[in-house]
């Protein structure tokens, strides 16, 4: 936001909704009765009038949105503690609260899915995200492991010898050279406690610190 808008209403950038509605009115006040002036003063006004109309409408809008990507911002990290602390239900139900659900939302669905082993749900959701944001490195990076952890388990199941319920091999990540099998659940190739890093070993940033033995 261009500081001009501040300066036109005479604030500052770090004043209060209440203290710029304030200055708006006072100065929609003050012009409204000189546009009525004859000459270029009253040109003028009108003129000015418009110009702080503008400027009100832009600050406003502006924190607005700032407003609202800050408590989107809250709610992802809410909703990352929970799915690290393996509260599944509680991630789903801060999810559940979103009206509006950008690509961040749909790559946060996607974990939540996959923690309830809903693979192809998971999946759907990563498409989505990259549709979203396509040039998102980590919905890309999560999204082609998760293929390449769904065409393990597939060939596993295709592979004579292998009958459900039996022990499980273990997923090698070609990027991590795999897991320990005592570290693998829902499915295989992911470690309990990097919940966030769930779609076939995920480097989530955000979640790294919390990931006990994945780096």
């Amino acid at each position: 936001m261009s500081k001009q808008y501040y300066d036109l209403l005479g604030v500052s950038e770090t004043a209060t909704d209440e203290e710029i509605t304030a200055a708006f009115e006072q100065l929609k006040k003050k012009y409204s009765e000189e546009r009525f002036l004859e000459g270029e003063r009253g040109n003028e006004a009108a003129k000015m009038l418009n110009r702080i109309d503008v400027a009100y409408n832009e600050i406003m809008t502006e924190r607005r949105e700032n407003r609202s990507a800050s408590n989107a911002t809250s709610a992802y990290a809410k909703a990352e503690q929970y799915i690290r602390d393996g509260k599944i239900n509680e991630a789903q139900a801060v999810l559940d609260e979103f009206n509006e659900r950008p690509a961040e939302w749909h790559y946060l669905q996607s974990v939540v899915y996959y923690k309830k082993n809903w693979v192809n749900e998971s999946k759907k959701q990563l498409e989505i995200a990259i549709q979203m944001d396509g040039s998102n490195e980590k919905y890309r990076t999560a999204y082609n492991k998760l293929k390449e952890k769904m065409e393990y388990d597939k060939r596993r199941a295709e592979t004579p010898g292998n009958v459900s319920g039996g022990t499980q091999g273990t997923y090698q990540d070609q990027s991590t050279g795999g897991y320990d099998e005592q570290q693998q659940q829902m499915g295989g190739g992911f470690c309990e406690q990097c919940a966030t890093c769930c779609a076939c070993n995920i480097v989530f940033n955000l979640c790294l610190n919390a990931c006990c033995g994945c780096r």
